[in-house]
């Protein structure tokens, strides 16, 4: 506890206190019907100069904001044996120092992390297919309802038989889409798509996460 509280703890401890913060602001958004992490948007839209940057972090395997969670919990757990290891020996290390050993640490690490996560994250389907591919195609609301506010989410299946899961918004005109509906895809902005109600013919025929053959 006295390492928690030490002044050189400090930059892990407030890591850690955010890592927290998001996961509970994640939760509660998932609960009220959309993910924390839509807000955040596409990194390769608006940062195209550090696209190297995130590719290489493995960004699109898994959502920025798991990338963001992963570092925050690495770099505070990192942090915290190296000032473990260090009050053993020589004594705590300055705040600064131990800070820049630890981001040093988990930068791979993290990098690492993602490539374990991201064979159980759900692939962003604007790195796995072409996004033409995707319209016309039906899906099942998995995240709303769909509206003309804020993205919800949207699963479905590639020509490929790939899951995917995609940001989506109800059509102009559309009532509040609920979560478990079947949606058809009618058109995109970038990567967020327009759905609309699937008509019942391509409903009885839809397959979703859930379906067994």
């Amino acid at each position: 506890m006295n390492l928690l509280l030490a002044p050189e703890s400090a930059p892990f401890f407030i890591a850690a206190a955010i890592l927290v913060a998001l996961t509970v602001i994640e939760v509660m958004a998932m609960v009220i019907g959309f993910s924390f992490s839509d807000m955040l948007g596409d990194p390769f839209d608006s940062h195209d100069g550090l696209s190297w940057l995130f590719s290489w972090f493995n960004v699109g395997g898994v959502p920025i904001l798991i990338l963001v969670m992963l570092f925050l919990g690495i770099f505070a757990i990192c942090g915290l044996l190296i000032q473990m290891v260090a009050s053993h020996t020589y004594g705590l290390l300055p705040a600064s120092i131990a800070a820049t050993l630890s981001v040093i640490c988990s930068i791979p690490l993290t990098r690492h992390s993602t490539r374990a996560v991201a064979r159980i994250v759900p692939r962003d389907e604007t790195y796995a297919v072409d996004l033409s591919d995707l319209v016309g195609r039906t899906g099942q609301v998995t995240v709303g309802p769909l509206d003309q506010g804020l993205p919800g989410q949207v699963q479905i299946k590639d020509t490929h038989g790939n899951w995917h899961t995609v940001r989506a918004r109800a059509a102009k005109g559309e009532v509040a889409i609920p979560v478990r509906t079947i949606v058809l895809l009618v058109d995109r902005t970038k990567d967020i798509f327009t759905a609309i109600v699937a008509p019942p013919d391509l409903q009885a025929s839809a397959e979703t996460p859930t379906t067994e053959h």
